[in-house]
């Protein structure tokens, strides 16, 4: 008879790693799985500022999630690194398949921390320059722009809102739609027409990104001639910024067949973490929520984890 563990917990990010720190602090049965390195999304950001507790000076995603990953080794959570194929989440006992020989491990809770991720341009230069001038949250990185030049990619809600706030901080702040109407809400456009910081550039896309280390060069293409115009960082910043809100991707693929998500494939749950089956919570940016930062993903993983416990006590 296999093993059943009290909780597997899908995801190491800091949603992930958080639940499994409280599980593991609770002296819950709890097995994590990742199927890359630890952290998600916040691993490959250079300058994390805005943690509480974390280092005043500033530091790095790697370095910090580096003390989750520490803290939860500390606690005993049993771990395992591979790609969940396939989850069944009705019934008491969950079931979890890991890798191409589609390994079972059942539990009888799970807490599906999978994460979202920024949907991309897609052109040459993106990936490159990541970090080094293009961002995809200007919670996170807006002060590192400040008095420089930016560009905001996107025309939705989120774009314009965005804009908007990065106006606190950058000297000007173009907002690049590719359409000649923004499809963000009439009184959100209407804020945005009346602040002097924010230049909208209609009818165009990013065609490339360049630089030298740095972003430093953009060059948009007009969506209606064709005609290609370069932007170049002023020569004392040398640096250009470059903030894409063209929407997220939730992965959820894995069970959004399983529980109620929304229509963009974001799970539905309730301030508890509790997903529409029993036994099954939701934690960090994959489910629907405001804001998708290290200290809401880590509160969920929290959450998560001390609804399991009262769920196990009450189901025994």
């Amino acid at each position: 008879m296999s093993k059943v563990y009290d909780l597997i917990i899908i995801g190491a990010g800091p949603a992930g790693l958080a639940a499994a720190l409280y599980a593991g602090r609770s002296r819950l049965d709890t097995l994590l799985i990742e199927k890359a390195a630890d952290g998600g999304q916040i691993s490959i950001t250079d300058d994390v500022e805005n943690y509480p507790g974390q280092n005043p000076e500033g530091e790095s995603g790697p370095s910090l999630i580096a003390r989750f990953s520490e803290q939860v080794n500390r606690f005993g959570a049993e771990r395992i690194s591979g790609n969940v194929s396939k989850v069944e989440l009705q019934g008491n006992i969950k079931k979890v398949y890991v890798g191409k020989a589609e390994t079972l491990y059942e539990a009888k809770t799970v807490i599906l921390a999978t994460g979202a991720n920024p949907r991309k341009i897609g052109c040459p230069g993106e990936a490159e320059f990541t970090g080094k001038g293009v961002s995809y949250c200007a919670t996170c990185d807006a002060n590192f722009f400040e008095d420089f030049e930016v560009f905001v990619i996107g025309g939705g809600d989120s774009a314009v809102e965005e804009a908007m706030y990065l106006t606190n901080f950058a000297r000007i702040v173009h907002l690049v739609h590719r359409r000649d109407e923004l499809r963000a809400a009439k009184s959100i456009q209407e804020r945005a027409f009346k602040n002097d910081k924010l230049d909208i550039i209609w009818n165009a896309v990013p065609e490339r990104l360049e630089g030298e280390g740095l972003l430093n060069k953009i060059v948009l293409k007009d969506t209606k001639t064709g005609e290609l115009k370069e932007y170049l960082a002023d020569e004392e910043d040398g640096l250009l910024g470059c903030f894409v809100f063209i929407g997220n991707i939730p992965n959820s693929d894995l069970f959004k067949d399983q529980i109620d998500c929304d229509e963009a494939g974001y799970a539905i749950t309730n301030e508890n973490c509790e997903s529409s089956l029993p036994g099954v919570y939701v934690a960090g940016d994959v489910r629907v929520k405001s804001l998708r930062q290290v200290v809401t993903a880590a509160a969920d993983g929290a959450i998560a984890a001390m609804q399991v416990e009262k769920f196990l006590a009450e189901n025994k």
